[in-house]
């Protein structure tokens, strides 16, 4: 597994620092569309680990000279049950606004073809991902979920509550909360439910608006 080659120092040109991927792993970025980028990742069940600054690759620039170039990330995936011919491969990222991509993209494609062999030649591919692919409905989402993720509710009710789920399959949202949290007890069974999404002990499609209709269901390990 590749790990960091260079580590990212202060910047007066953008907000650097660190995010603590999952509680556990310290994760450096140089933007805010990068801890952007982080943060959709880590709520993805199926990413496994998120490398910054995977890898140095010489390349030569439009001058004649050599250069190095370091991609942003190296994204690493679940493999779950899935044939070896279909695992998902680690996928190479830069993390770039759509406008300085757009003005300088000549200037970069020697660097970004480099990282394209290169990512082939490890079995790897090689993204660039702007605002459109970052900030978008999932990312809203998870934005949302941050105020539920770090509230106290009975270990017991949660227990409770995913085992109904699970023996349903899936659920929506208005249906779990109309059978299970009634007059009183719905403003905290909302929370609650929202939370057990934040923590990822039950899951949806991120990509569609969170709202009364949003169905639910247990992940699994496949």
């Amino acid at each position: 597994m590749a790990h960091q080659v260079r580590k990212i120092g202060t910047t007066r040109r953008s907000v650097s620092g660190i995010y603590a991927f999952r509680g556990e792993t310290p994760i450096q970025f140089e933007s805010t569309l990068e801890r952007d980028f982080i943060k959709r990742k880590e709520f993805s069940l199926c990413v496994l680990d998120v490398i910054p600054q995977p890898c140095q690759l010489p390349f030569k620039g439009l001058d004649g000279r050599n250069y190095t170039y370091t991609p942003d990330f190296l994204v690493y995936h679940r493999l779950g049950n899935v044939e070896y011919c279909d695992y998902p491969r680690p996928v190479l990222v830069e993390v770039k606004p759509e406008k300085e991509w757009r003005k300088h993209w000549r200037e970069w494609l020697p660097k970004w073809k480099a990282a394209w062999r290169y990512a082939k030649e490890q079995g790897w591919v090689f993204h660039i991902q702007d605002e459109s692919r970052i900030r978008d409905q999932a990312l809203q989402n998870i934005m949302f979920l941050e105020r539920y993720k770090r509230m106290q509710f009975s270990a017991e009710e949660s227990r409770w509550l995913i085992e109904n789920i699970r023996q349903m399959g899936s659920a929506q949202f208005d249906f779990i909360i109309a059978r299970h949290f009634m007059g009183l007890y719905r403003a905290e069974g909302i929370a609650h439910v929202w939370h057990l999404l934040a923590t990822r002990q039950l899951d949806c499609d991120i990509t569609r608006p969170l709202n009364d209709a949003t169905r639910l269901w247990v992940p699994t390990d496949e």
